[in-house]
């Protein structure tokens, strides 16, 4: 670890995403929201793909981060339409960062792996149950 690295943090690096993986299929068959999101963001980004859904996470998890989506209807969500679109308090996001932080940390040791969209190296978390307890911890927030 040279002395960048220990000023700055290592980037980690995870092997590519092949292109037959079932998650670089669902990425596939969202290429459009997901591109455009990506397109937006300047942070590192971390997606958990799903079959109808698309999760990120934005920044550095599971410290500072920030979470949008997008769905089969191209969609894209983020904390801030959260507040517009459903009327969610600032008490009710921080909850919702907080529990989102929580299940994070509990998928830290899944297989991440890397690939490019929109000419940006973006880490690749093809983990349903990473999946289904996002899904969960966003419909309980938002019900």
């Amino acid at each position: 670890m040279g002395f960048m690295d220990k000023l700055f943090g290592a980037t980690k690096e995870f092997p590519p995403l092949n292109k037959d993986d079932p998650a670089a299929q669902k990425l596939e068959a969202l290429r459009q929201p997901v591109e455009k999101l990506v397109s937006e963001i300047k942070d590192p980004i971390e997606v958990v793909p799903g079959n109808e859904t698309a999760f990120f996470f934005i920044g550095k998890p599971p410290k500072k981060f920030g979470v949008a989506w997008v769905g089969k209807d191209g969609k894209i969500v983020n904390f801030k339409s959260l507040v517009e679109e459903k009327g969610l308090s600032i008490i009710s996001l921080e909850k919702l960062s907080d529990r989102l932080k929580s299940v994070y940390i509990q998928h830290q040791e899944e297989p991440r792996f890397s690939t490019i969209i929109n000419e940006k190296q973006v880490v690749v978390t093809p983990s349903e149950t990473l999946k289904s307890d996002i899904k969960k911890v966003i419909e309980d927030a938002v019900s």
